[in-house]
């Protein structure tokens, strides 16, 4: 029972905020809520891009009231949620003068080396602003999935190596990794050339283009027989 509180408090407080929006997406009197709101997110490890857009919307109307700490959560949240173009929509309606703050131009390099898929130096200025991005929970086992999505759209089989280095685990850890994913997400562990260790990553329409369901929209032969004599 214990946990089920939290969750109908969480519940409650998105159903307020979106009868807010509804009524009136644009009111200044609903910031200190959605700002609020922000906060529950990151708590309560849940998204609600639609209001964080609407408090950015607000922030440019009022903007000697904008919390950059605030912009910073709503940005890593953002970064998260790839590979949804959630951060540009978000950097969009932030202030160039506010994105020239440093924790703003690193959460921008940081998104630019997940969107290359660099995943090494992701990590590696990840670490370096870890005061930024530990501050929302469950950062880095967002950013995880999402690498593993990207490596899921190129590999049939990804070597440990690469898989290492794209979710920056390594030893026992992954090897605990490498074991959950075996029973709960269909991969298949082999061994490779040499020492080598390969995981056969389940199959996909993009690592297995024979899988590609035939989706072309183009005019059946016998329509086209009929437009002929129309033509003529």
């Amino acid at each position: 029972m214990g946990r089920e509180v939290p969750q109908q408090q969480q519940q409650q407080v998105a159903l307020a905020v979106e009868q807010l929006l509804a009524v009136n997406p644009y009111n200044p009197d609903m910031l200190s809520d959605l700002e609020n709101y922000v906060n529950e997110q990151v708590s309560s490890q849940t998204y609600n891009l639609d209001a964080n857009l609407c408090l950015l919307r607000i922030y440019q109307f009022e903007p000697d009231r904008m919390s950059t700490q605030i912009v910073a959560r709503i940005l890593v949240k953002a970064l998260m949620a790839m590979p949804s173009p959630d951060f540009g929509l978000c950097l969009f309606l932030i202030p160039e003068r506010v994105q020239m703050e440093e924790q703003f131009k690193t959460l921008i390099v940081l998104s630019h080396y997940l969107e290359t898929g660099r995943f090494s130096q992701f990590w590696d200025e990840a670490s370096k602003n870890r005061h930024i991005v530990e501050a929302v929970p469950g950062f880095e086992q967002a950013i995880q999935a999402y690498a593993i999505h990207v490596l899921s759209l190129t590999y049939q089989r990804v070597p440990r190596s690469v898989l290492a280095e794209a979710i920056n685990i390594e030893g026992l850890s992954l090897d605990k990794f490498l074991e959950h994913h075996v029973a709960n997400s269909g991969w298949v562990l082999e061994k490779g050339h040499g020492r080598g260790q390969l995981i056969v990553l389940p199959r996909n329409e993009f690592n297995h283009p024979e899988l590609k369901k035939n989706t072309d929209d183009g005019i059946p032969l016998e329509h086209v027989a009929r437009i002929f004599p129309i033509l003529g």
